[in-house]
């Protein structure tokens, strides 16, 4: 029998870096936490803006806080779809070579370059978690379901260290595939 993990669905979202908070929220602007997050440190904001690509918008995308160096909006593949862009698939700050998209706040727009991607599945886990399951930092896996629909996942990428916590990220697209709800435990494969 393989290790555990509960299932985090990851619903459309953004993080935002300092500079472009302040051009959507104005100077010196601080996110309101609405919700803490698995994640050690991050949580989901009270904050939402809008997301406007070539093709239709998004509205009240909400941010996850705190900051982060650069901002990255991340997508199912069928929310990019509906407004008109095809962002690669790949690990969270991989951004070179990714569409961009403008971002609309309260008090002004980001007309992004890149940064628009779906998130590679992946799991996160803790340096303990990560031994006890017999895996490393970017090691590969496949995950097994056992939702309505049970599937097995491939390529999933282990994501541990400090910061982590033990949670299996999927997005929208994928957990509806598999008939997963958040909460609901998979099996990392050897």
């Amino acid at each position: 029998m393989g290790y555990k993990v509960k299932t985090g669905i990851s619903n459309k979202h953004l993080h935002l870096s300092e500079q472009d908070m302040e051009t959507l929220y104005g100077e010196g602007y601080k996110l309101t936490p609405y919700k803490d997050l698995v994640q050690p440190g991050q949580y989901a904001a009270e904050e939402q803006v809008d997301i406007v690509g070539p093709k239709g918008s998004i509205k009240g995308m909400r941010i996850i806080g705190p900051t982060r160096p650069q901002t990255q909006v991340e997508l199912s593949v069928t929310d990019a779809r509906g407004i008109g862009l095809v962002p690669p698939v790949v690990e969270s700050g991989h951004l070179d070579g990714t569409p961009g998209v403008k971002v609309v706040g309260p008090k002004g727009e980001v007309d992004l370059e890149e940064g628009v991607m779906v998130a590679l599945r992946h799991i996160h886990l803790n340096p303990q978690q990560a031994e006890d399951a017999g895996v490393k930092d970017h090691d590969i896996v496949d995950v097994a379901t056992y939702g309505t629909r049970p599937l097995i996942f491939e390529g999933v990428v282990i994501r541990a260290g400090e910061q982590h916590e033990r949670e299996f990220h999927i997005d929208t697209d994928e957990a509806n595939a598999a008939g997963l709800t958040n909460g609901d435990e998979i099996e990392i494969m050897k």
